[in-house]
């Protein structure tokens, strides 16, 4: 398993039950946090770990963690789950997915398999990670060693729908090993698998995924700013037209996190290199990238109608992971919100009780305050909705304090705003 992330961990974990399996991560402080038994994305629970984990390489089944290529050479099947980001100009960002193929290429061996999981646009597999193998080894796909491609379908923090409870496309880079590959995901996937007609199919078909929902949220949140001219609350709009059978219910909000405030540009990326621009996709991410800054225009709206000085006012903003009751803070579009208040002059604190602060400060440059008090602050963001948030007593706010709700979890009574 080369990455031992919030996709990789739970798949080695599971495969591990099964078959010996070895970790590979670059990053040596998370093997040696894992092989405490514990996963600080928390998505693998202690004592499931702890139950596979070893201390050298595995004879039977198991798993061993490591940072030395040299210890992964033995192995016949290689999974790739690598993160794949965007750049500062949202295009796609293949440095660790090419890195991966690289060091693969290094120690493959003739039969071996190698199954990507990392989303990528249609034809990156076979067009741009595959031959960085071949021109490391000397081999050649489908001649000497195989390929496949399985997106990953992880949802971080959500424990009802984990690894093997998830539908998993699967497919081969031959017909043979499309039916390897899928009888590889069968041992473990209890919710069954599909086998994809080939791998840029399979491709496609994760890419989509998160460019249906992340349009379908650019919708509503187009319709909340609709509504806000109108002086309409949103939320009471789409209960009510979320009673007809065949409405989609989706919520407004700010769109961030490793799949679907990023998947849509690796799809208009291929498909503007094929030369057709598309439209709806990218009117989708141009929305959804510009709510944080609306929101933040909406608070000092409400701050101005309660006769709150901008300038200097201290800002509370409760969250910063990009989900609710997690710890990720991958692509996390709360920090829009920071930023933009802070360019009407506003002085802003962060509280997250599910952030670690030392990734905050290390990916972001930004601090997390360890305590408050709301009657400190001229406004209050509630930006994720964490179950701490749900309990909090606002009434201890001043009166003039602005309580903006993001997420829409708290009572409309005690809200100056809402999403």
């Amino acid at each position: 398993m080369i990455g031992l992330g919030y996709v990789g961990l739970p798949l080695a974990v599971e495969f591990a039950k099964h078959y010996p399996v070895i970790g590979f991560d670059i990053n040596q402080q998370r093997i040696d946090d894992i092989n405490t038994g514990h996963d600080s994305t928390l998505e693998v629970e202690d004592e499931n770990l702890q139950s596979v984990l070893l201390q050298n390489p595995p004879v039977g089944k198991g798993l061993y963690l490591t940072s030395k290529l040299d210890e992964i050479s033995d192995c016949n099947i290689y999974i790739v789950t690598v993160p794949t980001p965007v750049d500062k100009n949202n295009r796609p960002d293949l440095t660790p997915l090419i890195k991966a193929s690289q060091s693969i290429g290094k120690v493959i061996k003739k039969g071996d398999i190698v199954i990507y999981e990392s989303t990528v646009y249609p034809g990156c597999t076979e067009e741009d990670c595959i031959p960085e193998i071949e021109k490391a080894s000397g081999l050649k796909m489908n001649l000497d060693f195989f390929g496949g491609y399985s997106p990953e379908r992880i949802n971080p923090g959500d424990k009802e729908h984990t690894v093997t409870t998830i539908h998993k496309i699967t497919s081969g880079s031959t017909p043979e090993i499309a039916e390897e590959v899928d009888q590889l995901y069968k041992k473990v996937i209890k919710a069954g698998t599909h086998k994809a007609p080939s791998i840029r199919v399979a491709e496609t078909a994760k890419v989509i995924e998160n460019s249906q929902r992340d349009i379908n949220i650019a919708f509503v949140n187009e319709l909340a700013r609709i509504c806000s001219h109108m002086n309409l609350d949103t939320r009471a709009v789409l209960d009510a037209a979320g009673t007809k059978w065949n409405f989609l219910k989706f919520s407004p909000g700010l769109v961030g996190g490793h799949c679907i405030g990023v998947d849509p540009y690796y799809l208009a990326q291929k498909s503007q290199e094929m030369g057709y621009h598309p439209e709806i996709i990218l009117a989708g991410r141009r929305m959804n990238d510009g709510m944080g800054a609306w929101i933040a225009a909406q608070v000092v709206k409400l701050m101005i109608n309660k006769d709150v000085a901008i300038k200097n006012a201290r800002v509370l903003v409760l969250g910063i992971t990009f989900k609710e009751n997690c710890p990720d803070i991958r692509n996390t579009k709360v920090l829009d919100v920071v930023k933009e208040l802070e360019t009407f002059g506003c002085k802003v604190d962060i509280y997250d009780p599910w952030a670690n602060a030392s990734d905050v400060k290390h990916e972001y440059q930004r601090e997390i305050i360890p305590t408050f008090q709301m009657n400190d602050y001229s406004a209050i963001v509630l930006a994720v909705a964490h179950n701490q948030f749900k309990t909090l007593d606002f009434s201890t706010r001043s009166p003039k304090t602005v309580l903006y709700d993001i997420k829409s979890i708290l009572p409309l009574s005690i809200v100056d705003g809402r999403l």
